[in-house]
């Protein structure tokens, strides 16, 4: 009977470590990248033209200020730290209309993807220095998945907070 146990623990331990590494393939990422990319654009066209510069508080970015920040911190930490190459646009620049944000989105998601699919393994294993510590280049990259999703987020709640149904929720 402990045998059959051992057996069965080592199985599931194997299916979920099978599941974890499935989750993480760079064609799975891409998937969810050009998923964020979608949502992001979406979000842009559901504000309207005049609450662009809405923000809640003072203190707190408008929503355009949110999405251009997405791009540029994309951009940067792609070619901070993840080994990008130039860039070809100017990550800083300072969008105005919902047209120009949806054109730079597109720019830092085309050279995030770029740099992000051209990592070997081995480089995406390499430890750097960085602004969060030292970490792999693997981190980095799910850092700058979840630093996109956490400003995409707080963008979609100033839609929300004008009374307008935001875009639906996109998994994977």
């Amino acid at each position: 009977m402990k045998k059959l146990n051992v057996i069965f623990a080592v199985f599931i331990f194997q299916c979920a470590m099978g599941q974890a590494h499935a989750q993480t393939t760079m064609e799975e990422f891409m998937a969810k990248w050009e998923n964020s990319r979608a949502f992001t654009l979406e979000a842009i066209e559901t504000m309207p033209n005049d609450l662009l510069d809405y923000k809640p508080h003072e203190s707190a970015m408008s929503f355009k200020e949110q999405i251009t920040h997405i791009g540029g911190a994309m951009a940067s930490i792609c070619q901070g730290f993840l080994m990008g190459e130039e860039m070809g646009f100017d990550h800083k620049v300072e969008p105005q209309t919902k047209e120009q944000m949806s054109a730079f989105i597109n720019q830092c998601y085309d050279y995030g993807k770029k740099t992000i699919a051209s990592l070997s393994q081995e480089e995406m294993e390499e430890e750097i220095d960085s602004f969060a510590g030292k970490i792999t280049r693997r981190q980095m990259v799910g850092l700058v998945d979840d630093h996109t999703t956490h400003h995409r987020g707080a963008a979609i709640s100033y839609i929300r907070a004008n009374g307008i149904q935001p875009p639906a929720f996109r998994g994977l």
